[in-house]
C-alpha cells in the first residue's frame, strides 16, 4: 500500500518520521517551504531527503501542480496530518482508499481550530487523538481511530502535545495495518453532533487581571511554547508570559486586580487576580515595582 503524505507542522514530522522508521511505503510528500501562521511549522523536505522520498512544495493542495504530483505518485491512500487547508472532493477521489486526517480532539466534539489550545484554555479534563476520513467539510468524516487522553492540571501545550503524539504514532501504525488488510471500522459522525471551535485571535491571548487565577493559569499554559504565548499590556507595550502558578491571596481581598503583591528574590512576581492571584514564573523582562499595577 502506497501512501501520499501531506503536512507542514511538528506533528506532521512526528507522524511521517514514524512511518518511515517502520518502512511504510511513502510514495511522496506534499509540504510547505514556510508558513506565516503556523507557530509549530515544520518543513518536511529534510526528512524526505534523508529517506529518499519525493516531495513537492505547495501552497494550494488543490492546485493543478499538486494534483499532477499526486497522480505521479500513484498512491492508494493519503495521510493528511497538520494541514489547515481542506482537500476538495476531486483530490480526495484520487486515492482509492480515501484520505485520512488527524485531529487532536474527541470528535465529534471540538471540531475546528486550535484544539490543544482550546482544551487547555477551557480547563477540560480530557481530550483525544482522533484519525478520521477526510471529506470536503472540516473534521466531519467517519472516525477510524480514537484514543482518549487525560489532561492533568500540570499539563501545558508542550506536555499535552507530547501525550497526544505518543498515542497518535501507535494509532497510525495500527491504521496502516488495518487499511492493508481492509479491516477498518468506520464510525460515522452526524453534522448535528458536537461543536466547532472558532479561530483564535490575538485578543484571545491577552491576560485580563480581572480573570480568576485559574483562568489566567489555563490561558498561559494553553499558549506556551510551541505556540505564540499569552501576553499582558503595560503602558502600550506587550509582554509575553510563558509560565505561571496559582497562589492564595489571603489578606489581600481588598486589593484590586492587576496590583503587584510581591516582587520576589527569585525573579518571580505575584499579582492579584479577580479571584486569588498568580505568580509570574517565566515572562518577558519588565520594570515592575512592589505595589504597582500591571495595567
Amino acid at each position: 500500500m502506497k501512501i501520499l503524505f501531506i503536512g507542514c507542522v511538528e506533528s506532521s514530522y512526528v507522524l511521517l518520521k514514524r512511518l518511515l522508521e517502520e518502512e511504510v511505503n511513502v510514495a511522496g510528500v506534499l509540504t510547505k517551504k514556510s508558513s506565516r501562521f503556523n507557530a509549530d511549522f515544520y518543513d518536511l523536505a529534510p526528512v524526505c531527503d534523508e529517506y529518499g522520498i519525493p516531495y513537492h512544495y505547495v501552497e494550494d493542495v488543490n492546485s493543478a501542480a499538486s494534483i499532477h504530483f499526486i497522480e505521479n505518485c500513484s498512491a492508494d491512500i493519503a495521510f493528511c496530518f497538520g494541514w489547515s487547508q481542506l482537500l476538495k472532493e476531486d483530490v480526495i477521489n484520487l486515492f482509492p482508499k480515501g484520505a485520512v486526517g488527524f485531529h487532536p480532539a474527541e470528535l465529534p466534539n471540538n471540531r475546528g481550530r486550535h484544539p490543544i489550545i482550546w482544551a487547555l484554555a477551557l480547563g477540560l479534563p480530557e481530550t483525544a487523538s482522533t484519525f478520521f476520513m477526510l471529506t470536503p467539510g472540516a473534521d466531519e468524516g467517519s472516525i477510524v481511530s480514537q484514543q482518549k487522553i487525560q489532561i492533568a492540571y500540570s499539563d501545558d501545550a508542550r506536555s499535552l502535545y507530547n501525550k497526544i503524539m505518543e498515542a497518535a504514532v501507535e494509532q497510525e501504525i495500527e491504521l496502516v495495518r488495518a487499511f492493508k488488510e481492509d479491516k477498518i471500522r468506520y464510525i460515522s459522525q452526524s453534522a448535528e453532533e458536537g461543536n466547532v471551535w472558532r479561530k483564535r485571535g490575538r485578543t484571545d491571548g491577552e491576560i485580563d487581571w480581572r480573570m480568576s487565577s485559574r483562568s489566567i493559569y489555563n490561558l498561559v499554559r494553553s499558549l506556551t511554547r510551541p505556540y505564540a504565548g499569552a501576553h499582558f499590556m503595560l503602558n502600550g507595550s506587550e509582554y509575553k508570559v510563558w509560565k505561571t502558578q496559582e497562589i492564595e491571596t489571603a489578606g489581600f481581598e481588598n486589593f484590586e486586580p492587576g496590583k503587584v503583591l510581591a516582587v520576589n528574590g527569585d525573579g518571580t512576581v505575584d499579582v492579584k487576580a479577580g479571584e486569588n492571584g498568580v505568580r509570574l514564573v517565566e515572562f518577558d523582562a519588565v520594570n515592575i515595582e512592589n505595589g504597582g499595577y500591571l495595567l
